[in-house]
């Protein structure tokens, strides 16, 4: 069974930082693309940024460009999201999910709130 357990979200003000981790088993991470996604309140899924499986490749949303990071360790079947410079709205709940562009199995998110 494929499970994403995602962890490190929180409240954080304007210009803050956090680091978004993803927990993956069930399933071989190492070949898999990841990708992170988010939902605002009362807005749809938004997908956010993108990791081919060797982590040689990324793909960001326009809007985060130089702002977050996204890589990971496959030894630890882990997943990661550095966010830095952080704006109020990227206030939502990010999903770590397959796929370079998401669209596969996502866990249960993390809440990340931005404000002063």
């Amino acid at each position: 069974e494929v499970q994403l357990v995602e962890s490190g979200g929180g409240l954080v003000q304007p210009g803050g930082s956090l680091r978004l981790s993803c927990a993956a088993s069930g399933f071989t991470f190492s070949s898999s693309a990841m990708s992170w996604v988010r939902q605002a309140p009362g807005k749809g899924l938004e997908w956010v940024s993108g990791i081919t499986s060797g982590g040689t490749i990324t793909r960001y949303k326009e809007s985060i460009k130089g702002r977050f990071t996204i890589s990971r360790d496959n030894a630890k079947n882990t997943l990661y999201l550095q966010m830095t410079s952080l704006k109020a709205e990227d206030t939502a709940v990010y999903y770590c999910d397959q796929g370079l562009f998401g669209g596969g199995v996502r866990g249960q998110g993390t809440q990340v709130t931005v404000s002063s």
